[in-house]
């Protein structure tokens, strides 16, 4: 078996483009040679999300309706990377606007993927310390959110207790408390 494990994109077709994701068929030759007739890609923008810490030392968290999963879900902030913006811009902007919060300590943890077999995008995943409150929340039309505030060993224990159901943000939480000696 060769190292090149690497699949070559013969053609590609789209089935849907939508503002939030985007449905497409690719046509793909293994390294074997064995060819792949329809290999289904969604396409998503990429994503940023922080572990996000007050000046009194406790994690933000955003309490939210999901309706694929049919779900109110307990997570950390973050949100979909706008065109042209760069990561870190990004999520200074969906902290504002999701907890009303500036932090000036901004570092990233990891990048990651949601699911590299069918979905393109990626996650940049932020630990921001030293937030201060300093705006409402400016949600967009379809965002209902309720900040929270928990301290670190309270994160620990709902993440143990398995009440934060979002993957990627339990690997942002993971890197964190890492991060902060906290594991």
């Amino acid at each position: 078996m060769s190292n090149n494990l690497e699949w070559k994109t013969i053609h590609s077709a789209y089935l849907h483009k939508g503002p939030w994701a985007t449905l497409r068929v690719d046509k793909c030759e293994m390294p074997d040679g064995r060819i792949v007739d329809e290999y289904f890609v969604l396409e998503y923008p990429n994503w940023v999300n922080a572990v996000a810490i007050t000046q009194n030392n406790k994690i933000l968290m955003v309490r939210q309706y999901r309706h694929a999963a049919n779900i109110v879900s307990l997570e950390i902030p973050g949100g979909v990377i706008d065109g042209g913006e760069e990561p870190e811009a990004a999520i200074r902007r969906e902290l504002l606007e999701e907890t009303g919060y500036r932090f000036d300590d901004m570092e990233l943890l990891c990048t990651v993927y949601a699911n590299p077999s069918t979905a393109d995008n990626h996650t940049w995943c932020y630990l921001a310390k030293g937030g201060i409150k300093v705006q409402e929340q400016a949600l967009d039309d379809h965002e209902e959110i309720v900040v929270e505030e928990y301290s670190v060993a309270e994160i620990k224990q709902l993440l143990a207790d398995n009440k934060i159901a979002q993957a990627l943000h339990c690997t942002a939480l993971f890197y964190a408390l890492m991060q902060l000696s906290e594991l």
